[in-house]
C-alpha cells in the first residue's frame, strides 16, 4: 500500500478535477500527471542512489505506488508532494538494502548511463568546441554534486536545482529549516571547492576560437583580400 501524502499546501481546484480524472483512469490526466513530475522524481531519486538506471526503476515504482492507490489521495497535499515523498522512502529502501551497514551519509556509488527516461539538460549548439566545453563543465559539476554527501546532496537537489522553497524542502525530507539552510551553505562550500579543483584544466581552454567561427572569419578576410576560392 502507498504511503500517505505528506501535509503541504492544498491542491487547486485544476489539480484537484485532474486527480478525480485519474482516479477514474482517464488516460490524459495520467498522462499529465506524470510528464509535470517526470524530471523532479528523477533528479531526487539519482539524488539519493546516484545510479541512473535505478533513478529510472524507482520513477517508475512509484507511479505504479500512487496511481494504482489514488483512492487514499485525501487532497491533504499536492500530488507531486505525494509523489516525491513515496519516491524519497523507494530510493531509500533500496540504498539500504544495497549497503544495510552503511550510514547513509558515507554511502557511494557509481553512475551508469540511463536507459528508460531521457531528461536533456542542455541543447546543441551551433559551436562544436563551445558545445565540447559546456559539456565537460556539465560533467564537472555533476561528478561534483554526485560527491557530496547524501545528507548535503539532497538537498541540493531539492532547494537548488528543483527550486523548492527552504520550507517545502523541509516538510519533503522532514528536517528543520535551520537543517535545511545549513546544509544547503555546506553543500555549496564543497561544491565550490570541488568544482574549482577540477574547473582549472577546462578553462586553460576557455574562449576557443576555432571550429565555425574561424572558418567564418578566414573566409571574411580572404574575401577582402580578394583571395577566397
Amino acid at each position: 500500500m502507498a504511503q500517505g501524502p505528506a501535509r503541504l499546501k492544498k491542491p487547486a481546484n485544476d489539480e484537484a478535477d485532474l486527480i478525480r480524472r485519474a482516479q477514474n483512469r482517464d488516460e490524459a490526466a495520467i498522462r499529465t500527471i506524470i510528464k509535470a513530475n517526470n524530471r523532479r522524481l528523477y533528479r531526487i531519486a539519482r539524488g539519493i542512489l546516484r545510479d541512473d538506471s535505478e533513478a529510472e526503476d524507482v520513477v517508475q515504482e512509484t507511479y505504479l505506488r500512487v496511481l494504482t492507490h489514488l483512492d487514499h489521495f485525501r487532497g491533504e497535499s499536492s500530488i507531486a508532494t505525494w509523489l516525491s515523498r513515496v519516491a524519497i522512502n523507494e530510493a531509500l529502501g533500496r540504498l539500504r538494502k544495497r549497503r544495510p551497514t552503511i550510514p547513509l551519509e558515507a554511502t557511494t556509488n557509481d553512475a551508469s548511463m540511463a536507459r528508460i527516461i531521457q531528461f536533456p539538460l542542455m541543447t546543441a549548439s551551433d559551436d562544436p568546441e563551445k558545445t565540447m566545453a559546456q559539456r565537460e563543465i556539465q560533467h564537472v559539476v555533476e561528478r561534483a554534486v554526485d560527491q557530496l554527501p547524501d545528507a548535503f546532496r539532497i538537498v541540493f537537489i531539492t532547494r537548488v536545482i528543483e527550486g523548492m522553497s527552504v520550507e517545502e524542502t523541509a516538510e519533503l525530507l522532514e528536517l528543520r529549516t535551520m537543517t535545511v539552510k545549513t546544509r544547503l551553505h555546506r553543500a555549496r562550500k564543497m561544491l565550490r571547492e570541488s568544482v574549482e579543483r577540477q574547473i582549472g584544466p577546462i578553462v586553460m581552454g576557455a574562449f576557443p576560437f576555432a571550429g565555425r567561427r574561424c572558418d567564418r572569419l578566414t573566409e571574411a578576410v580572404l574575401k577582402r583580400l580578394d583571395l577566397s576560392r
